[in-house]
């Protein structure tokens, strides 16, 4: 394989595994973008501890940048591949389709999108944007947290699920052509394990158990994974949401294993007391991805009939979080507070 340029954005836990693994491989020239960790990156490059990788100072991708590329201003010719691999938040803007659209050739047929990102439905807007575009699925199932600005600590195995979406504009061939070399590139290092998923539908459902129940409840309840099975009644709530997804999946047409919700409910050891990524964004002050994690698969399994109570509960509860976030950003208004009596 020859060397494919690779535009990278959001150089946050996953991101930045991701860029070190494409440029470890050999077979990838990587353009990193980055926001909040920019200038610290820039300075002193990476500082990784890495199950994968060994511990690593100072390491940078082959160039950083604090913008997304402009194709056409810059005079740039097309990346090979753009990975997002930033939170997909549709209800604050600028949307993940919108974000990477200067990056974009007009009526791209050379450029491949790969969204490393949770949910259920992300492509749409994607092969609504550009529908000539193949667009990929990565599930990432990784242990990995930013400890620091530029510091990254990778505690679990790199584990990554590529397959192509469906895409009524291109041929199915073609989209799988695209995912089997992405995985050939990504793997190239012998440092992850990167594998080729001929039904993309299925990953996703399956991951959704765990991210529709485990993600919102632990953040709402401020208890994480091991906590929450041990506290009274945490088990019976966390479970009874992920039955509801699996009864949409099922109502969807993905049959998942009888035994998914018990390996969900136990998927993280309970002394490691980690805290999913939406309760870190809670404690952060940071906006929240649930509109795909716990609206997509609310929406499809009431399309089709499925009662989902508890979910209906979780979503409607982290819309409140959401806006909770909004006011503080100054982003809504509220009538000013008077004395009772007034």
């Amino acid at each position: 394989m020859e060397k494919n340029s690779v535009l990278v954005i959001g150089g946050g836990a996953v991101g930045a595994i991701a860029a070190l693994n494409l440029e470890v491989g050999g077979f990838a020239t990587v353009t990193l973008v980055l926001r909040s960790n920019y200038e610290a990156v820039k300075r002193d490059g990476y500082t990784v501890n890495s199950c994968d990788h060994g511990m690593l100072k100072g390491w940078k991708p082959t160039h950083l940048r604090n913008t997304i590329p402009d194709l056409a201003q810059e005079t740039l010719p097309p990346y090979d591949y753009i990975v997002l691999t930033t939170k997909n938040i549709p209800d604050i803007p600028p949307s993940s389709a919108s974000l990477i659209a200067p990056a974009i050739p007009d009526s791209n047929t050379h450029t491949t999108v790969v969204l490393i990102q949770n949910g259920l439905n992300i492509e749409k807007p994607f092969i609504d944007a550009y529908p000539n575009t193949p667009i990929l699925s990565g599930v990432s199932m990784i242990g990995s947290t930013e400890t620091a600005l530029g510091v990254i600590s990778q505690e679990d195995h790199d584990r990554l699920l590529i397959g192509a979406f469906e895409n009524p504009n291109i041929s199915t061939t073609a989209g799988e052509g695209k995912a089997k070399e992405f995985v050939k590139m990504y793997s190239a290092g012998g440092k992850t394990e990167c594998v080729y998923s001929e039904n993309v539908k299925h990953d996703r459902w399956r991951k959704l158990v765990y991210n529709a129940a485990l993600n919102p409840i632990c953040a709402i309840v401020d208890l994480d994974t091991g906590r929450i099975r041990l506290a009274d009644g945490g088990r019976e709530l966390v479970g009874q949401a992920m039955k509801e997804v699996v009864e949409a999946a099922r109502k969807a047409g993905v049959e998942l294993k009888e035994s998914v919700v018990g390996e969900m409910i136990e998927a993280d050891p309970l002394e490691v007391y980690l805290k999913p990524s939406m309760m870190v964004d809670v404690e952060k002050g940071n906006f929240i991805e649930f509109e795909n994690l716990i609206g997509e698969p609310l929406r499809e399994g009431k399309k089709l009939g499925v009662a989902m109570p508890t979910l209906e509960v979780l979503y409607l509860m982290a819309k409140v979080v959401q806006w909770r976030v909004k006011e503080k950003r100054g982003m809504v208004e509220i009538p000013a507070k008077r004395e009772m009596g007034s």
